[in-house]
């Protein structure tokens, strides 16, 4: 929309050398780990249902710039958006599971068959359908940010998967993995939910609320300016904790990794742009189909690392699929939002032409 153009900073040097800071982190974090693992295990056991307390900390400090963008009053007109919130519950609830469960079919079981060891190979599938069950909270306030999205629709898009997940996520989890029951990690769906998502928009509603009465919009806006390096600076330390906690993990058995993560990889860009041209067909303005798309794609990866300990045990395949989840989710996601943005001018030509079409066949009808 206009105000959130307007209220989004012009391209920083964060913004423009991203990439090259996301290598470095990946490189860097791989490293440490392995060089300082003490540092990073005792950092890695600071967690409450296996929620890692540093990795929160570093998650507030990316999404409340995000969340202060958002007029909770605003809310009232998210109505508007429903083409947008369909595609991606579309893309989130009927075809994310069930292609990942296809491509983790196809890769681990026929393609990689052979390169890896057979006896962990059920539990590589099923970490993979644990980390696509669920759709990601937190992260993709970053991700909308970072290309422009539209605030209201992201908070309220996020609202409707974390009430769905409550109740879907064990029996979608029971079908595709073939068992009678299982054991849902509610402490850790209910702590991230709090967390991540209730907290921080109070908290960012109330300050925002506080910094509009000191001095409007403008201390507004300059408010948000000033946080925008901050929330760029906590995702690359975030990306670097990430890979230093896995560091040894990864330089062990690299090969087993990369395999891992093809089927992810796939399923990210299958789904993202599934989620990205349904929105265009359907004449969604841009700000709403890239977090669409984004939402549409990512995971949740703590519940889903969480999921896979309760079930398979912490040293299972299963487990080590789910953590390649999480080194893989801040890198491939932000090269979905580079390709959003960079796609923007094309997206919006075929979304005017296809609202126009829409317009004209209500007109003759």
């Amino acid at each position: 929309m206009a105000e959130a153009a307007a209220s989004r900073p012009a391209i920083g040097f964060f913004e423009r050398y991203l990439s090259l800071w996301v290598a470095a982190c990946i490189v860097l974090g791989t490293a440490l780990g392995h060089w300082l693992p003490r540092p990073f295990a005792a950092l890695g056991a600071m967690e409450v249902a296996k929620v890692n307390l540093p990795i929160a900390a570093l998650i507030w400090l990316m999404i409340v710039p995000m969340l202060l963008r958002i007029d909770l009053g605003a809310m009232r007109q998210v109505g508007r958006h429903w083409k947008g919130i369909g595609v991606t519950l579309l893309v989130n609830w009927l075809i994310k599971p069930f292609s990942m469960a296809l491509f983790a079919w196809l890769f681990l079981r026929h393609v990689f068959t052979g390169h890896l060891p057979a006896d962990q190979v059920n539990g590589y599938v099923a970490g993979l359908i644990l980390l696509a069950a669920a759709p990601c909270t937190a992260m993709v306030f970053v991700w909308s940010g970072l290309c422009g999205g539209e605030p209201t629709f992201t908070l309220s898009q996020v609202a409707i998967n974390d009430a769905i997940m409550v109740v879907a996520f064990a029996p979608l989890v029971a079908l595709l993995l073939g068992v009678s029951a299982i054991t849902v990690p509610w402490a850790t769906l209910v702590l991230s939910v709090g967390l991540y998502i209730v907290v921080p928009v109070i908290g960012a509603a109330l300050l925002r609320r506080l910094i509009l009465a000191r001095g409007g919009e403008a201390l507004l806006a300059g408010c948000l300016r000033r946080l925008g390096p901050v929330s760029l600076v906590a995702l690359l330390v975030t990306l670097t904790l990430l890979f230093g906690f896995q560091g040894r993990q990864i330089l062990a058995q690299p090969l087993i990794i990369a395999m891992l993560a093809v089927p992810i990889l796939v399923q990210v860009y299958v789904n993202s742009g599934l989620a990205y041209l349904l929105n265009r067909r359907l004449g969604v303005q841009h700000c709403v189909a890239g977090p669409s798309a984004l939402i549409g794609a990512s995971n949740f990866f703590e519940l889903a690392v969480a999921a896979a300990v309760s079930l398979f045990g912490l040293d299972s395949g299963a487990a080590l699929a789910t953590v390649v989840g999480v080194l893989v989710e801040v890198p491939v996601m932000l090269s979905v939002v580079r390709i959003v943005n960079r796609s923007k001018g094309w997206y919006e030509r075929g979304a005017t032409g296809a609202w126009l079409g829409q317009a004209e066949g209500r007109r003759h009808a």
